[in-house]
């Protein structure tokens, strides 16, 4: 009965260390993170002055900017996230 309780104090106090371990590993964007805003191509040459429709897709097809195509085949939206486009274009 001994060597039971002294196996069930050791598991709670593993258990114990892990969740701490966990706690202090985690960052608080990890906790809270802000919702990723995607923009069609048309919506990118809006946020952006002097961007074309043009070149926005000739940056995707290049893959010079990360997308995410909607739907099956060329009729797929396609997605850019605004914060990699504007980050692309600051460089």
């Amino acid at each position: 009965m001994e060597n039971k309780t002294e196996i069930m104090a050791q598991i709670v106090a593993l258990l114990t260390q892990l969740m701490e371990n966990e706690n202090s590993n985690s960052t608080p964007e990890m906790k809270t993170s802000a919702p990723v805003e995607m923009l069609t191509i048309k919506e990118c040459t809006q946020a952006v002055s002097g961007l074309s429709e043009h070149t926005v897709r000739q940056l995707v097809a290049q893959k010079k900017i990360p997308y995410i195509r909607t739907g099956q085949g060329k009729r797929g939206k396609i997605l850019i996230s605004k914060a990699a486009l504007l980050e692309y274009l600051k460089t």
